[in-house]
């Protein structure tokens, strides 16, 4: 091995690592934001407190959220959220065990019904080439 094949060692390694972190982030952000649409429908079906806030829900919650800190969780992104999980029930299957603590308390597993043949591709394949805004295009 010479100097020149251990630059482009290095940086094929670089290269294709990158991409691999990239693949893993979006994976997260997009089961992120499929499990915040989780909550918020679990919510609006079994929140105790769920009367007090009615049609500010979005709003009020919204409000706290950013207020935490929390990026991309205003009241439009919000509804998203809840409509990209009922949109895509099947990427249940896709929770890894670490990720199953994270489902709401008392949650039940949603109706999975099967993609559109359309689609040709598994909630498996869909999860793994697709960002979480591709995935709206579809919805």
């Amino acid at each position: 091995m010479n100097f020149d094949a251990l630059v482009h060692s290095i940086g094929e390694l670089h290269h294709q690592l990158h991409a691999e972190a990239a693949k893993a982030v979006n994976v997260s952000l997009t089961l992120r934001n499929w499990l915040i649409g989780w909550h918020i429908a679990e919510y609006e079906l079994k929140g105790e407190d769920r009367g007090q806030y009615g049609e500010r829900l979005f709003a009020e919650l919204a409000h706290r959220l950013t207020s935490m800190g929390l990026s991309n969780c205003n009241r439009r992104q919000l509804y998203r959220y809840r409509d990209f999980y009922r949109t895509y029930p099947v990427f249940v299957g896709m929770l890894s065990a670490q990720l199953q603590p994270l489902l709401p308390p008392g949650s039940t597993s949603p109706k999975v019904g099967t993609l559109s043949p359309q689609l040709g591709l598994s909630p498996e394949q869909l999860l793994n080439r697709l960002s979480y805004s591709h995935l709206l295009n579809f919805a």
